[in-house]
Parts: structure tokens; C-alpha cells; sequence
């Protein structure tokens, strides 16, 4: 079928009279269940378009047979094939999977399914097979239609559905061990039955319940039911698999789960026959949003692609049901006939019904549940989508004479029609004497050959921009009569689910037609936010991610709004909701001077309260600021004083040049309070996030009168998640641009770092920032730079105000003084350094590779060096630095460090090493020699006279030891 015409394919004669047939668009073959001589056979016809000549040869072959034989070898030869399928039990319904092209054939009390195979046999020859795969054993049920698809499998009787799902089950061993459990269940949940009679007849069927002798003007009908997922375990039915093509070792990874059951009863309180609650047209239905599975004509199984969604549809007479069974089940839309339905088929796009006489075309809700399984930002700020409990609603109606089936394919609907010669007074005697009291549904009549006027219409659907283009102008009335009706918003709603499903759909057609209607989509968004605009109810916030959606900049939609409210006299609050975001979310539009000054306005008449924050959003930059300070006065004199109305008043007058008035507003609270300004509205100090930060022209003068403030102010943003630390450290750096500073960076961007690490509870942050310190010490000291900057906190300052930074050591006193002269008058970023050293938190292993810019032949870097050395538990190494590079301090530093678990470096590292030492210069260095006399005293008071003794040197003068020695026998002699 084209766009315009139908062109004939081929015909051909089946071997039987058809009752069903299906095509499957992947393998391209028709199957059939047909009947001859009183027997229903099974075939499936392959290469059938060999047959547009009528002439070429036909086929015949068993399933799985023949594969070898001479008809196959030579030359491939053109020819239609005809596989027979055998089966245990005669054939009741036929499906095909249209991801895989597997058969799915519904029997009595079964169901089997078949694999779809491409069989080489010779080089240039490949042959369409199919494969016994499983069995799905259902017994009481006699399923009178079967749907599958990627797994899912469907069936129905005359009053139940039951769903499920083959998948592989190897990381689900609980839910197999549940599968297994069920073969146990019942076949009847027990309010259908009594519990007497729910075991099975010996064919296998359900037993009808018991009836009382005197009960012939009484049913006994089941109740409605319905269960979904897990649930639906509990209906009590039993499915069985019996693979049949499987290997052994994978079987037992494959598992049935349960995915929706559900059940009617006839109602007769409305004069129904019971024939009007027989279910039809099953259903199940895919929707692909990204790749199109790999299908093309003649091709054998194509490589598989998951989809989006998958839903499920069948039919009462008078009303139809949908459901998405993929991910989550659940109904989703409920359909009322206005008449009685024959058949009923589901698209992406609409659910075509057909009557006796009329073809009705319904909306669906597939776009709306896709729509939200590919995109997580739907139902937000970002982005929207009308819901998919939205109702439903009839969109067209087609009058035909004698309806009998209906087929779709794409945009086109095909359909059969048939006179009956009977009249309708007759065909209600037949209904009425075919009817039984005990029969729940009678069979249905088929088609008499007697009928003419046998007529076959394909329909083409109406494309999706004009129907759209129809519906919004039918919207337009409602909008005349009721610019807040409900109905115009369900109408463009529904326009708006057309247009996504276009759009989702993966077979678009030509770049051309996606852009018209890319367009299309942009305009629906746009009118559905300016109907969401003007509400005051609930659902006023989704004119936020419409107009976001339509592409509109913030003055289009103002001059949008500002129209219509000439009408309405009021501004929306769908419309004050979409206003505040934006200037909220600070975007890149900037509102020119009169749309600016017309936002002050708005929101004057409609909440004044809001103006502080609109006065201080980037996009009103341009406003008049003398306009928008009688309207704060206003706010102040009706509300009282507020930090931020008095914040915004002096930014105001900065910007107007008056600095007096600026002062006067500013000394109004005291500093403590203004932070608490800043943290309700940080727009006073900056605009933009992330990495486009710029800060306001207050920010600037608060640099260069009250950088103190200023620090404290941003400190609390980062605390209260206002800011984060990357974009407080752009607000520095930008600020500070083109000012005189270090190269390791702004002091005042230090001095923030040093007041957050006082600050802040988190260890990630205070790691972080402790690093960053360090790096920038270290720089200042070794780059010998200068500029005279003061920071805001010695380090005095911060060792009372935090635990990070410690008291300095004794011994490190030793090696650089208070006053000593170290890299040009750096010494607080030296003492800072060193305090964090000596500090608990302060993690070494992180900071050593910053070491190697640091030489330890000087006294700073010599301090630095041998407290990370210290820190890290290497005493050792620090006592030869000092020997080697300032002994004076090696007594402090044993002092201070050597304690507890490292007292033994005194007689194991110290001594022997001041022995050495002292030896080595012949006693005449009196650092030396001093630090040695210090140490036996330590030595002498700790070990026994024996160690004592056996620690001294073999060659040393006695003289000089036997002091220490007599010391230490003294103490031991004396009573403890």
C-alpha cells in the first residue's frame, strides 16, 4: 500500500477454506488455520510473492523436513512454499511476534510456540523454517485468541485475560522457586468455585459449579477481577512449560512470570445479551522510540531491539481496556463504544473500532507513557507531557454498510465489508434461539457465503499536522466561550500527544517532515502554556516546562500574557509561577528597559512581597532601578523593616551613584544581620551559576569598604548550599581580576578559604580546602613574593577559632623565630603553615609532592620538612636532618617528640648519634657536646644501671661518664 494507490502483489489458492490468517513482516510469510474435509490444519506460506506471474511452481514440505532433498539442489528455483505444521491439538488461534517472527499458535488446552529459523542449504540458497520450541500448558482454559511479542504472552477467553512473560530467570532463583510452587495452586481462585468442586474434569477442563436441582432460572457467574504483576500469581490459573527446543542446560534458566489477570461478568441490569461480554481483539502492542528493529522484506530474523514500551489491549462489545505491561503494569486508559464493537485495533497513534456500521477512531495514550520511559525529566520544571490518565476521547466517525473485520498499517486503515441478505429481525430470532441459559457466550455466526457485496476499503488516517491544525481550531471555540475551559486544554492536550508520537516515532519520514513538525511541537507547547498560564488552579505550574519547551524567550511570553490579561483584568498565577522561575532560574534572555520596567509592574499588582528577589534577578538589569524604589518603600511601609528590602534599596542606590544614601542603608543593620540578607537572597552579591558567575556591582564595593563582610557573607552561601566551592572560587577570581595579587592566587580568595575551614562541619570540604592552603603557603614562601596584602586572619586568630590549625611546636620556635626574616616578611604564611603541620587534621600524605618546591636548606623549609617527616611517625629521619642542618634544636625536638612508644630513640638513635657526632669534632662543639651532656641525663634516668652501662661507648672517657653512671645506680638504690 503507497500513499496514493494499492498495487496488486499476487494471488494465490490455499489448500483449504482460511478461518485465520496473519502476516509477520519479519520473515514476510502468512500463516494460516484452515480447513478441509472436516479436519483444520495448520500452514504457514513463505516466497508467496513468487506468485504475482501465477504460474511459478509450488511447494509443499513438512515442518522441518525436506531440507535435503534434490528439489533443493541445482540452481535455486523461484518457488511459494507451503510448510505444513502438525499438532497434537487442532488449531484454534494463530500470532506472530513482530520483534522476532516466532509463531504462537493457540490449541484447546495449550499453546505452543514455535521458533522462527533460517536454514542454509545450499551456498546461494537460505530456507524460512520453524522450530518447535515449548509448550505453555493452560488446562481449563480454550483460549479464543493469543497475542505475543518480545516475551510477553497473551491470552483470552470469553471472559478472562491472562498475561505473562518468558524471560530468564538465572539471577531470580526466589521467583523460579515461586514459579515451581505455583503448579501446586488451584485452578479456581475460591470465590469462583466452592473448594469441593475446583479439581478437573478427566479431560482436563474446569468443572462448571455445582447447581442445585431446583436452580434452572439461575447463573452461576464468576465476579469481577483484576491483578496486576506480582498479583495476578493468585488467580489461579497454571501455566506449564514442557520445552521442546531447548538445550538441557539452558532450560533451566527460563521461567514464566505473571503479569496481568483479569476477569468479567456479564451484566444484565442494562438488558445486555450475554454475547455483549464476549472479549475481542487481543492485542499487544510495541512502540519503539529509538532504533526500528532491522525489518526489511524477505529478511530472515533481524538483529532485535528492545522497546520502549509495550501495551496490552482487548475489548468488551461496549467498551475496550489498555495496559502497559512493560516495566511497570498498569491500565491505563478505559474506552466507552457509544455502540456495539465488532472488532477493535490499537496504533501508536489511535484505536480504530468498527461497529456494525461505522468505523470510530479513538485517541491513545501510548505517546504520554513512552514519552516518560525515555525522557526522566517529564513531570518536572524541564519538561512536559499532558498524563496519561488523561480520558480519552472520540475523534472521528466514518459511516460504512456491513462491517466485518479492520486492519492497520500505518496510515492506513483496511477495511472488509459484507450486506447480509438476513434482516436484523431475523438475525435477533437466530441470536435468541442459539442462546442457552447455561452457556455463558454462544459461538459466533460465521459470514454466510449467501452474502454479497463483499467489498474491501483501505482508509488513509488523516496526517498528523493537518488533524493537528483541526484540532487546535476546534479548540478555539471552546476558548471563545471559556478562556479557562477545561475542554480546550484536554483538546490541544490530545493535539499535543499527536505530535509526540510523531516524534517518538523511530519511521519518521523525511528531515522536512520531522522539521514541520518540530515546529508543530513548539507551537503546541506554547499554546498549552498559555492556557496553564492563565489557570489558578493545581495544575498552573506546568506553564512553567511548556513555555520552556516552546522555544519562547521570557518577553514573548510577558507580551503574550500582558495581552490576554487586558482581558482578564488579572495576571494568572500560572503565568506570576513561570515569571518567578525564570527570573528564579536566571536565563540568558536580559529584558530590554521597557519589558523590564512592565515585569516591576506585575508583580507590584500582583505580589509586591516578590519584588526584592525580581529587583536583584540578572534579567532585570536593564530595569529602571529609580522606579523600583518607591515600590520597595511601599513594601517596607506595608511589611516593616526587612534586611533584604533595605540590601536591595542600597544596591539600588549604588547603581543610581548616590553613596550617601547607599551608606545610610547599609549602617541600618548590624553585619551579623546583613549575612542573613545575603543567605535570602544571594543575587545581591552574584548572578549565574556554575561557571558563568559575575558579581554584582554590591559585591565589588563590599570588596573594597568591608572585605570582611563580604568573606563572611559567601562563607555563609556555601554553608547554607547557595554556592558551591568551585563557584566561590570563580566569584573571587572574577572579582579580584585585574587588581594587584599574588600569583598563587587572591589574598581575599584565601582569606575565604581560612574562614571556611573554621567554618565548615564536612571533612571532605575541610580536606579539600586544607590542600588548597597548603599549596598557596608554600607558593608565597617559595616565590619570595610580596605585595603587602594583609589577610583578614593571623595565625593566632585562627588557632583560637578552630582545632585544624595547632600551636606551634617549642622546637619549631628554635628553627625560625617570631621575628625571624624568611621570603620577604611571609612569615604568617609560614607560622600558618607550620600550625596546620602541627595540627591534627591536616592530612601529610596528600601534601608531600608539594614539598619538592620547598628546600630544607634554609630554616623555613627546614621546619616544614621535618614536621611532615615527624607527622608521618619518622622521628629517625627528622634527628638526622637537625643533627646535620641545626643541632640547637635536636634536644627540643627529642623533648617534644620522643615520648611513650618512641622514648627509645633517646639511647637507640640520639645517643649513639651525639656520641659520633661529638667524637667526630673532638669534643669541642658545644651544640654538640651540650645536647649529648642532656641526653645522658634522659638516658640515665630511664634505664638500669647495667643497660646504662652497656650502652656506653668502649672507648670513651670515663671521666665524662661515670657522673651519669653513679646518678643512675643512685636512683635504682633509692625505695620507690
Amino acid at each position: 500500500m503507497l500513499e496514493e494507490t494499492c498495487c496488486f502483489i499476487c494471488r494465490f489458492s490455499t489448500m483449504g477454506s482460511v478461518k485465520t490468517i496473519a502476516y509477520n513482516l519479519l520473515g514476510d510469510y502468512l500463516v494460516t488455520i484452515e480447513e478441509k474435509n472436516m479436519a483444520t490444519y495448520l500452514r504457514a506460506y513463505t516466497n508467496w510473492r513468487y506468485q504475482a506471474a501465477e504460474k511459478t511452481r509450488v511447494g509443499v514440505r513438512l515442518l522441518g523436513h525436506l531440507l535435503r532433498s534434490s528439489s533443493f539442489r541445482g540452481a535455486p528455483k523461484e518457488q511459494m512454499e507451503i510448510i505444513e505444521i502438525p499438532l497434537v491439538e487442532p488449531p484454534l488461534c494463530v500470532a506472530c511476534c513482530p520483534l522476532t517472527g516466532d509463531l504462537l499458535v493457540g490449541c484447546s488446552r495449550s499453546l505452543v510456540l514455535f521458533s522462527l529459523r533460517r536454514q542454509t542449504v545450499e551456498e546461494r540458497l537460505c530456507v524460512l523454517d520453524f522450530e518447535r520450541l515449548l509448550v505453555l500448558h493452560v488446562p481449563g482454559w480454550t483460549p479464543s485468541q493469543v497475542a505475543f511479542c518480545a516475551g510477553y504472552v497473551a491470552l483470552q477467553t470469553d471472559l478472562e485475560v491472562l498475561v505473562v512473560k518468558l524471560e530468564n530467570l538465572r539471577s531470580q532463583s526466589v521467583e523460579r522457586q515461586e514459579w515451581q510452587e505455583q503448579q501446586e495452586h488451584c485452578l479456581l481462585p475460591n470465590d469462583m468455585v466452592p473448594a469441593a468442586s475446583s479439581d478437573e474434569d478427566s479431560d482436563g477442563r474446569r468443572e462448571k459449579p455445582e447447581v442445585q436441582p431446583d436452580s434452572d432460572d439461575f447463573f452461576m457467574l464468576p465476579k469481577h477481577q483484576e491483578m496486576l504483576g506480582e498479583d495476578a500469581k493468585d488467580s489461579g490459573v497454571s501455566v506449564s512449560l514442557e520445552w521442546t527446543g531447548v538445550e538441557r542446560e539452558i532450560r533451566s534458566h527460563l521461567g514464566l512470570t505473571y503479569i496481568l489477570y483479569r476477569r468479567f461478568a456479564p451484566d444484565f441490569f442494562e438488558g445486555c445479551h450475554v454475547e455483549d461480554t464476549r472479549l475481542h481483539s487481543l492485542q499487544l502492542l510495541p512502540v519503539f522510540t529509538a532504533a526500528e528493529p532491522g525489518i526489511q522484506e524477505g529478511a530472515g530474523v533481524a538483529e532485535e531491539t528492545e522497546p520502549t514500551c509495550i501495551f496490552c489491549f482487548f475489548s468488551l462489545p461496549n467498551s475496550g481496556y489498555m495496559y502497559s505491561i512493560r516495566n511497570t503494569v498498569e491500565l491505563i486508559s478505559t474506552y466507552q463504544y457509544p455502540e456495539k464493537a465488532q472488532q477493535a485495533v490499537l496504533s501508536e497513534f489511535f484505536l480504530h473500532v468498527i461497529t456494525r456500521n461505522a468505523l470510530q477512531c479513538f485517541s491513545v495514550r501510548c505517546s504520554a507513557v513512552a514519552a516518560r520511559a525515555v525522557d526522566p525529566y517529564i513531570d518536572t520544571t524541564m519538561r512536559a507531557c499532558p498524563p496519561y490518565t488523561m480520558e480519552v476521547c472520540a475523534l472521528r466517525i466514518q459511516l460504512f454498510i456491513g462491517l466485518k473485520m479492520v486492519c492497520h498499517d500505518r496510515n492506513h486503515v483496511v477495511l472488509l465489508t459484507a450486506a447480509d441478505l438476513e434482516s436484523k429481525e431475523e438475525t435477533e430470532k437466530v441470536t435468541r434461539r442459539t442462546m442457552s441459559r447455561k452457556t455463558s457466550a454462544p459461538k459466533p455466526r460465521e459470514p454466510s457465503e449467501g452474502s454479497h457485496g463483499w467489498n474491501l476499503y483501505v482508509v488513509n488516517t488523516v496526517p498528523i499536522i493537518p488533524l493537528y491544525r483541526e484540532m487546535v481550531e476546534y479548540s478555539r471555540s471552546y476558548e471563545a466561550t471559556n478562556p479557562l475551559s477545561q475542554s480546550c486544554i484536554h483538546l490541544l492536550s490530545e493535539a499535543h500527544l499527536l505530535l509526540r508520537a510523531a516524534l517518538l516515532d523511530p519511521r519518521a519520514g523525511v528531515p522536512a517532515d520531522g522539521q514541520r513538525l518540530e515546529e508543530a511541537f513548539r507551537e503546541s507547547c506554547a499554546q498549552l502554556g498559555d492556557c496553564y498560564s492563565r489557570f489558578d488552579k493545581r495544575d498552573c505550574h506546568l506553564a512553567l516546562p511548556y513555555y520552556k519547551m516552546s522555544g519562547l524567550s521570557v518577553t514573548d511570553v510577558i507580551l503574550r500574557n500582558v495581552a490576554f490579561a487586558r482581558t482578564m483584568i488579572t495576571f494568572g498565577r500560572g503565568f506570576l509561577f513561570f515569571l518567578k522561575h525564570s527570573l528564579y532560574e536566571e536565563s540568558m534572555d536580559e529584558l530590554s528597559e521597557e519589558t523590564a520596567n512592565l515585569v516591576l509592574d506585575i508583580f507590584a499588582s500582583a505580589e509586591l512581597a516578590q519584588l526584592p528577589h525580581i529587583v536583584n534577578s540578572p534579567i532585570m538589569r536593564h530595569s529602571n532601578p529609580a522606579s523600583a524604589l518607591p515600590l520597595l518603600e511601599k513594601l517596607e511601609a506595608e511589611g516593616g523593616p526587612s534586611v533584604t528590602v533595605t540590601l536591595t534599596k542600597a544596591a539600588l542606590h549604588l547603581r543610581l551613584g548616590n553613596l550617601q544614601r547607599y551608606k545610610q542603608e547599609m549602617d541600618r543593620h548590624t553585619e551579623m544581620l546583613q549575612v542573613y540578607g545575603y543567605i535570602e537572597e544571594p543575587k545581591l552579591l552574584l548572578h549565574g551559576r556554575g561557571k558563568a558567575i559575575v558579581p554584582t556591582a554590591l559585591a565589588q564595593k563590599l570588596k573594597d569598604t568591608q572585605d570582611g563582610l563580604l568573606v563572611a557573607a559567601m562563607v555563609a552561601l556555601h554553608e547554607n548550599s547557595k554556592v558551591n566551592l568551585e563557584e566561590a572560587d570563580l566569584f573571587f577570581l572574577e572579582l579580584c581580576k585585574g587588581a594587584t595579587e599574588l600569583e598563587s592566587g587572591p589574598q581575599l580568595l584565601v582569606d575565604f578559604w581560612e574562614a571556611l575551614v573554621v567554618a565548615s562541619p564536612s571533612k571532605s570540604v575541610i580536606q579539600e580546602l586544607l590542600f588548597r592552603l597548603v599549596s598557596v603557603y608554600i607558593d608565597r614562601i617559595t616565590n619570595k613574593e610580596n605585595y603587602g596584602v594583609k589577610p583578614l586572619k593571623t595565625t593566632d586568630d585562627l588557632i583560637n577559632s578552630c582545632c585544624h590549625y595547632g600551636q606551634l611546636f617549642p622546637w619549631v620556635s628554635v628553627l625560625t623565630p617570631l621575628h625571624f626574616n624568611v621570603a620577604h616578611d611571609h612569615q604568617e604564611d609560614l607560622q600558618k603553615l607550620q600550625s596546620l603541620l602541627c595540627g591534627p587534621t591536616l592530612d601529610v600524605s596528600f601534601t608531600l609532592p608539594l614539598l619538592e618546591r620547598l628546600s630544607d636548606q634554609d630554616r623555613a623549609g627546614l621546619s616544614v620538612h621535618v614536621l611532615c617527616t615527624t607527622k608521618l611517625g619518622h622521628q629517625e629521619r627528622s634527628i638526622d636532618r637537625l643533627l646535620d642542618l641545626c643541632p640547637q634544636a635536636v634536644l627540643p625536638y627529642a623533648n617534644h617528640q620522643l615520648h611513650h612508644e618512641k622514648m627509645v630513640l633517646w639511647w637507640k638513635k640520639l645517643f649513639p648519634e651525639l656520641c659520633d657526632r661529638t667524637r667526630a669534632t673532638g669534643g669541642k662543639d658545644d651544640i654538640l657536646l651540650t645536647a649529648l651532656k642532656e641526653t645522658l641525663k634522659m638516658v640515665s634516668m630511664e634505664l638500669s644501671p647495667l643497660e646504662f652501662l652497656n650502652l656506653l661507648p668502649d672507648d670513651g672517657t670515663a671521666q665524662f661518664f661515670l657522673p651519669y653512671l653513679l646518678e643512675c645506680g643512685q636512683k635504682h638504690l633509692l625505695p620507690s
